[in-house]
């Protein structure tokens, strides 16, 4: 508690102190002018290629028209394995679904995906890409586009034409590689180097 004595002390020291009649803001206006640093900031950030990291093909691909049957695996990927993806006995782990999506926006998306599927060590994946048979020309474009990009992403096993109850020629069953972490994980399991 403060004493009589020492109120009356702070308010003597206080006398000659007056109010602020302005608001204690300080007064900031944006030059007008460019400075030299804004300019070249401006020019470096123009003129720096943007990196594509994506490995896809944008090129013309060869056309597909809707009934076509996508399938494709790595050498070594046994055949047992590849028939049971082929006829839809592994459990699907996740789904991309390409519809309505341009060509661009869905190689960023496979890329993405596919990319995600390892990091989560999901091995069986469906992605649905359509027929494109409302195309006037019949052609399925994202479908003909996912069959020259998948073999080239080094993480993607094996594909084949879904079974009909997921999507038949219009989505495809994708398996994945495994990640490093699962391969050490079942090297531990099992005992091997």
């Amino acid at each position: 508690m403060t004493t009589k004595e020492e109120r009356l002390s702070f308010l003597e020291e206080m006398k000659d102190v007056r109010r602020i009649k302005k608001p204690n803001r300080a007064d900031i206006k944006a030059p007008k002018d460019l400075t030299p640093g804004h300019l070249e900031r401006q020019r470096a950030a123009t003129a720096r290629p943007i990196i594509d990291r994506n490995p896809l093909t944008s090129d013309m691909v060869e056309p597909l028209k809707a009934h076509d049957v996508l399938e494709w695996m790595r050498p070594g990927v046994q055949h047992g394995v590849f028939r049971k993806l082929r006829l839809g006995q592994y459990p699907i782990e996740a789904r991309l679904d390409l519809h309505r999506m341009t060509v661009e926006e869905a190689r960023r998306e496979v890329f993405t995906f596919i990319g995600d599927c390892v990091r989560y060590g999901l091995r069986s994946v469906i992605i649905l890409h359509g027929k494109g048979e409302r195309n006037p020309d019949g052609i399925a474009q994202l479908k003909s586009y996912l069959a020259k990009w998948l073999p080239e992403l080094n993480d993607v096993l094996a594909f084949h034409s879904a079974q009909k109850h997921h999507g038949g020629t219009g989505a495809v069953y994708v398996m994945v590689r495994k990640s490093e972490r699962d391969k050490q994980n079942n090297r531990e399991r099992h005992g091997s180097r």
